[in-house]
């Protein structure tokens, strides 16, 4: 058995993270307030009337200074978004966001797709996965990869949900198909999460200094986390319990 430790939403893709202490899962669909929006590219072909891949969207594998970003979600749909390099910016990404595009564009490579309009899907977050998922991170896990560095890491690399103590590493990866019962929710891990540069990047600065990839390569693989479908809705709180059932 092992503990919820923390609890993190994402309100706009790669745009900033959020602690929460406790949520209310909903079966069938993300964690609320998670990846509501995705912020499309020029070249997008999002627009909001179904679930697209990432490629879409401008995203931390593409713009890494995007790592560095935090973020609240009010109860009127008001993301704040807070940068070292930016400062911060409160707006309605259900409204005009001209002020948003301005303020991200410093940071944005002059060689990249630029950022041109937000895009939200009904009744579901932009997950990277092509059904409504959420991400449950094993604690242990992580401290490997940290061993096999040689040095500490920022969970906030993976971009997690929920992060649990108390399992052996890598355990998670054994969990396909069977469910965990996690405060009054019950979840079914369905996937690994395969990870890509992104993890490389420092949550504090937006830079490249951890070789992650080749860290989880020496495990014989490159995934980290696992991806869950909600089973059964229900409270979870930090310090829950979590549990193979």
């Amino acid at each position: 058995m092992a503990t919820v430790t923390s609890l993190w939403r994402h309100p706009i893709k790669s745009h900033g993270r959020e602690d929460v202490a406790s949520t209310t899962l909903i079966a069938g669909q993300t964690m609320p307030g998670d990846r509501v929006w995705a912020v499309a590219h020029e070249a997008s072909k999002a627009d909001g009337s179904e679930w697209v891949p990432c490629a879409n969207f401008n995203r931390v594998s593409k713009v890494p200074q995007l790592m560095a970003m935090t973020a609240t979600l009010d109860d009127a749909g008001i993301v704040t978004l807070e940068h070292p390099q930016l400062g911060t910016i409160s707006f309605n990404p259900d409204g005009d966001i001209a002020g948003f595009l301005d303020w991200v564009r410093p940071i944005m490579p002059a060689d990249r797709a630029q950022s041109t309009r937000m895009v939200k899907v009904p009744n579901r977050g932009m997950t990277d996965s092509d059904f409504p998922s959420v991400t449950l991170c094993n604690i242990a896990s992580h401290r490997e990869v940290e061993r096999k560095l040689g040095m500490d890491l920022s969970i906030h690399r993976w971009r997690g949900n929920i992060w649990l103590d108390g399992f052996p590493a890598w355990e998670e990866f054994e969990w396909m198909g069977n469910d965990v019962r996690i405060g009054d929710a019950i979840l079914r891990p369905l996937e690994r999460t395969d990870r890509c540069p992104s993890t490389q990047s420092n949550p504090e600065t937006g830079i490249h200094d951890a070789d992650t990839l080749g860290a989880l390569d020496s495990f014989g693989h490159r995934d980290f986390s696992v991806r869950a479908q909600v089973i059964q809705g229900g409270l979870i709180e930090l310090g829950n319990k979590a549990e193979l059932i």
